[in-house]
């Protein structure tokens, strides 16, 4: 689904990412995986072509490499959702559903069954798709925010820390709803998390990077039992649940 080749990128002098090569496979969850800084939600946003690599660097969708001329275009074919959700106040929540789909040119009967569909499909109440952002909890606006990414059902799903903001109880009652979301539509997804539990417990694939670059990738057992750098077994261990200090289970 996405191949990315020698992916580097800096910011004046401060260095984002390290040369990157990894290939996303299609039809399952890879997580990238790491501390704040890391680079991995830079490395999200060069998947979707909102930011280019620096020179040299290559990334391919469906066998097309992005470019600034065609990207607009490919991320017709991607969801993307960013922190905190990122809605627009002053419109419903059905209006930031289906902002894509006017802007396409969707007849409204179209767009309507689409948005009743993605509520059902997300456990969205249908009389919140008329109240605004404001109106809704912190769950319900990142619902809101997903059924917006896969309003044109994307083969691809981009997510930058959809769960970052909520309090631990909704967190995990959404993790649960976005692993069966994954299943059902079987798409290929990329999720940017610094949290281990939700990497282990969403991922296919974990790419966990440090300072801009790949320090291992494999899945959770893996990492776990199998560390490719004394980092990563740092980077379980300073997320220890209270549960496993306890038991000395990790």
């Amino acid at each position: 689904m996405l191949q990315l080749k020698q992916i580097s990128k800096t910011y004046g002098q401060t260095t984002a990412l390290q040369s990157i090569n990894l290939s996303i496979s299609a039809g399952k969850t890879t997580i990238l995986l790491g501390q704040s800084g890391s680079g991995k939600s830079t490395l999200l946003r060069i998947m979707n072509g909102l930011i280019q690599a620096d020179s040299g660097g290559t990334v391919y969708f469906e066998g097309t490499q992005i470019t600034q001329e065609n990207a607009l275009n490919l991320r017709h074919k991607m969801g993307y959702v960013i922190q905190e959700g990122g809605l627009f106040p002053h419109l419903t929540a059905s209006q930031n559903i289906s902002l894509m789909a006017h802007y396409l040119g969707w007849h409204q009967d179209r767009i309507d069954k689409r948005v009743t569909e993605l509520a059902q499909l997300t456990q969205f109440p249908l009389e919140g798709l008329n109240r605004f952002p404001l109106q809704l909890s912190g769950g319900q606006r990142q619902r809101v925010s997903l059924m917006r990414a896969l309003v044109l059902d994307p083969g691809l799903l981009l997510l930058d820390e959809p769960l970052g903001a909520l309090d631990p109880m909704i967190r995990s009652e959404l993790q649960t709803e976005l692993k069966d979301i994954f299943q059902t539509l079987g798409k290929t997804v990329v999720l940017v998390t610094h949290d281990i539990s939700e990497a282990g417990f969403l991922g296919d694939i974990i790419v966990l990077l440090r300072d801009g670059q790949i320090v291992q990738q494999g899945n959770l057992a893996e990492l776990v039992h199998t560390p490719a750098d004394p980092f990563v077994t740092q980077f379980i261990n300073a997320q220890r649940s209270p549960i496993e200090a306890l038991t000395g289970n990790l």
